[in-house]
């Protein structure tokens, strides 16, 4: 029986989705959990996987076209099945766009065109605005947020599109450019005096990206209508630091465990007691999640993403890390899966890398509680009425008061440091 794919939602606020890329045509045969389809949200580009096996009946929409959340993409099914199923992308929406793009190609009432730079490279660098020109959702957005102007670009894709690598391929022309032209500056100045020279500094103006753009209005949402509550603890790290030494000295470099693997797994453990912080808010009920699915942020070009470690509570440590390692690796490249950002139920941020001493996290919604992670640190402790020196690290916890109080949370932040200071307790 013929099986229709959908335009997957990644993410509570996620609306629509540009189809960039079909992988599969019709008549291909496809299995379950290959590529069908590149679509591109607003945070990244994500490869949709097909939920059958069989063969490309009928692609429903074109690549290029916006898709809202949950409408067909795609039928898959056996060999010789009749199907046709209607696109959800009308012909205003096509047309609209049209119009939008014809408008984006004229410039502004008034203003006269700006002549090209000398040389390819500078020319590629000279104007944001890329007209009429073919160019892929994600080749524009790198665009726009770099200042390259695309119709200095040979496009390598289909049919003459640009596409990411061209646009990459020009940033990394026009830098080796300033770094040869700096690099004759810098002989120059030792070859005649150096003179002070007064220059006037301008204001610079940066459009936001579409990340940017969307990161801002989640979080806006959340201070305005989720009423933040903050408790912070600290923990002593001596235990967790010397275990994760051990495990590391037998593990190969790319398999080693870092403190963040340990923070996510005593989080889920802990969360199985306090299933009130695992939980969401609808109306007048408190939903509490049966699974444990712990996010965990992860810094991407332009903004930050959260990947998503599913029942996390019953993973072991290795597993969890080289999944937060995987998945942030497709985030920082644009490549994340549909089931890496789906599903947290609780989530975390961690700026130890960065020498943090203490911060507090804006709840990710619909979550009901987010855990802020400082950095370990090296301080003098007083213990048994003696100074000496130990590991500490703080971390936050900001929680909905329409879900919990403050009496839990802190609760929650005690039975968490069990777990983080007697490591063991998260092997057994």
């Amino acid at each position: 029986m013929a099986e229709t794919i959908n335009m997957p939602k990644l993410g509570f606020d996620m609306a629509e989705g540009t189809l960039i890329r079909w992988v599969k045509q019709v008549g291909e045969t496809i299995n379950k959990g290959d590529v069908l389809a590149e679509i591109e949200t607003d945070k990244a580009t994500v490869e949709v996987e097909s939920p059958a096996s069989g063969v490309v009946l009928q692609l429903i929409v074109s690549q290029g076209d916006v898709v809202p959340v949950n409408a067909p993409i795609a039928v898959v099914g056996q060999a010789g099945e009749e199907v046709s199923v209607q696109s959800s992308v009308s012909s205003d929406q096509t047309a609209e766009g049209g119009m939008q793009k014809a408008d984006a190609a004229l410039p502004p009432a008034g203003t006269a065109p700006t002549p090209p730079a000398r040389g390819s490279g500078a020319q590629a660098v000279s104007s944001p605005e890329a007209g009429g020109v073919k160019a892929s959702p994600l080749a524009k957005k790198i665009a726009r947020d770099n200042n390259v102007n695309l119709a200095a670009l040979q496009g390598t894709g289909p049919g003459g599109r640009v596409v990411k690598k061209d646009v990459e391929a020009a940033l990394v022309s026009v830098q080796s450019s300033v770094i040869s032209d700096q690099s004759a500056v810098i002989g120059s100045q030792f070859a005649q005096p150096s003179y002070q020279v007064a220059v006037a500094a301008e204001d610079k103006v940066i459009p936001t990206s579409k990340l940017r753009q969307a990161i801002g209005r989640r979080l806006v949402e959340s201070k305005q209508t989720i009423p933040h509550f903050y408790v912070t603890h600290e923990y002593k790290m001596d235990m967790l630091l010397e275990m994760r030494k051990q495990f590391n000295a037998y593990l190969p470099e790319d398999e080693k465990i870092s403190v963040n693997d340990f923070i996510v797994k005593a989080a889920a453990l802990t969360l199985r007691q306090f299933p009130n912080l695992n939980a969401t808010i609808k109306g007048n009920e408190v939903v509490q999640f049966g699974h444990v699915n712990v996010g965990v942020a992860v810094t991407v070009p332009g903004g930050l993403m959260t990947v998503v470690v599913k029942d996390a509570d019953q993973k072991m440590l290795r597993q969890i890390s080289a999944e937060v390692k995987a998945m942030a690796a497709r985030a920082r490249e644009g490549k994340v899966k549909p089931d890496d950002v789906d599903g947290s139920t609780f989530s975390t941020s961690n700026l130890g890398m960065y020498d943090v001493e203490d911060f507090i996290a804006i709840i990710n919604p619909p979550e009901a509680a987010i855990l802020a992670i400082s950095s370990a640190r090296e301080v003098p402790v007083v213990e048994g009425g003696q100074v000496k020196i130990g590991w500490r690290m703080k971390a936050t916890i900001s929680v909905d008061h329409r879900v919990s109080d403050g009496a839990e949370a802190a609760q929650f932040m005690q039975k968490l440091a069990e777990f983080l200071e007697n490591p063991v307790m998260m092997l057994v």
